[in-house]
Parts: structure tokens; sequence; C-alpha cells
């Protein structure tokens, strides 16, 4: 039985092309068109896997996935590191000159911005994902119009590159992570990477001493993002990630965490994807 994975997006999107890097080919892709759907079919048992960007190097944090993750108690289990790579691509045939509309994805047509100064005569237009345009070219042989997608997109739906990697910052990574809706329990000499959730207290000082305390247990902080408590105004909730080189001191670490913060939860034990 193939795996059933579900992502925001369609086929020759990034999340399509994470799903394959993380499981490979054998799978069942399971299309959804927001991140709520990927936790509702998770949930619901109409997929075993599903595939989350959390964030990205240009912009910054999709805050709403924290919460997303959180409050419907979703395991990571996993995370992927993806180069972004940005490709104008169009109907075979279609030359640059014939363009008149490029159709992308919001950020997608933020971060290649730049590229589009030089030809104020197209114009932008957003949609739903990198790959629907492609998709909807192929499909509906549309001609003066362009979409930004990445090269997976480019093969699946038969369209012509005609001009690669227009982003303006080249170095544009973004992370996703890998969710089930119960825990992957991996041994523990494999698991150095770990997702938290808690809240402090409003003494001066509270977060300080709980960052301390993870430094004192050799805990390597790589994000830490906070957000609002909804049900309680003006109290936040700080969502953490921690790299460290011995499951000892982490499960110290959690020891510790669930004395001195409130409502303290592990979203995922899992492997570093960047060692």
């Amino acid at each position: 039985m193939e795996l059933k994975v579900a992502i925001q997006g369609i086929k020759g999107s990034n999340h399509h092309q994470v799903a394959t890097d993380f499981f490979g080919d054998d799978i069942e892709l399971l299309e959804c068109n927001s991140f709520d759907a990927v936790i509702d079919n998770l949930m619901i048992g109409a997929a075993d896997k599903g595939i989350m960007a959390i964030e990205n190097s240009i912009a910054g944090s999709i805050i709403p996935n924290y919460n997303l993750v959180y409050h419907n108690n979703i395991h990571v289990i996993g995370e992927h590191y993806l180069n972004i790579h940005h490709n104008l691509m169009v109907k075979k045939g279609q030359t640059f000159d014939d363009i008149q509309e490029v159709h992308s994805h919001p950020m997608a047509l933020l971060q290649c911005k730049e590229f589009f100064k030089a030809h104020p005569q197209i114009k932008l237009v957003e949609s739903v994902d990198t790959a629907e345009t492609a998709k909807r070219i192929k499909e509906e042989k549309l001609e003066h119009i362009a979409a930004i997608a990445p090269k997976m997109a480019a093969k699946l739906y038969d369209l012509e590159i005609i001009a690669d990697n227009i982003q303006t910052i080249v170095n544009n990574s973004t992370r996703f992570i890998v969710l089930k809706k119960q825990n992957k329990v991996l041994p523990e000499k494999e698991i150095n990477k770990a997702s938290l959730r808690f809240i402090t207290d409003h003494k001066r000082g509270s977060l300080a001493t709980v960052l301390n305390v993870m430094s004192d247990c050799n805990m390597n902080l790589t994000k830490i993002q906070s957000l609002p408590v909804i049900e309680t105004p003006w109290k936040y909730a700080f969502f953490v990630d921690v790299t460290f080189n011995k499951y000892e001191h982490f499960a110290k670490t959690k020891s510790l965490m669930q004395i001195m913060a409130e409502d303290f939860k592990v979203l995922g034990e899992y492997k570093n994807a960047l060692l």
C-alpha cells in the first residue's frame, strides 16, 4: 500500500518536491488547498503523513502553522530544507515577448519583484499556488500567460522555462516539517532536534531564566517564536526549536521545563536535517 501524503498545493509545487525528497516517489499525493486541510486530512486518517512549510529564510515564519500543529495535537516527526528556485515558464512555442500576465503565489511574486521591474508591461496576478497556473496553462492551452513555478511543474505540465532562477535573493530556503497524527518513536540515539511549546509567567526575567536552563543543559536554541495565547489577552506562548548532541541532555531539559514553564509540550523529537 502506498504511503498517503497530504500537501498544501498540487503536483509540481514545492510541497510536492519535499514529499518526494523525504519519502521517495512511491507515494500517493493528497492535494490540499490550505494548511488547515492538510491537518484535517491527518486528523480523519485520510493521509498518513503531512508536509507543511513553517519558515522561509527571507519571509520568516508562517505563524498560523505553529498553532495549527499545537491545537490539533499533531506530531512533528521530521524536517526538510528546500532551496527555492523560481522559474518563469510558458506554453511551448510562446516567447518572452508574448507574455502579458504572470500568475503565481503572492510570495513567489514578491520574491521576484526586482526581475519584473525591468518589464513594467507585464501584469502580475496572484494565484493560490505556484504550480496551479502551470497546470492551467497546459489544460487550457493558455497563451500570453506565464507561471512562476518550480522546475518540477515545467516537467509535469510540459511547459518551457524561458527564464530560470529569477528570484531577487539567490539564497532562498524554506524549512518544511513532516507531520503525523501519532508520534513516530525513533531510537534515542537518532534524535538530535526537538520542537517545544511553553508559556512563562509575567515575572521579570522568566523567559531569560528558562533559556538559561536550556543553555545549562547543553541545548542549542535554533528558533524562538512568540505567539499570543488567544484565550488569555496579553499572554504569550513560545515555540522553540533546540538541537543537542545527547538525548540524555534533552531528557533533563524536559524534566526541568515541566516544572518551570506553564503548558509545556513537546511537539516533536526528530533528526536534524542540517546534519
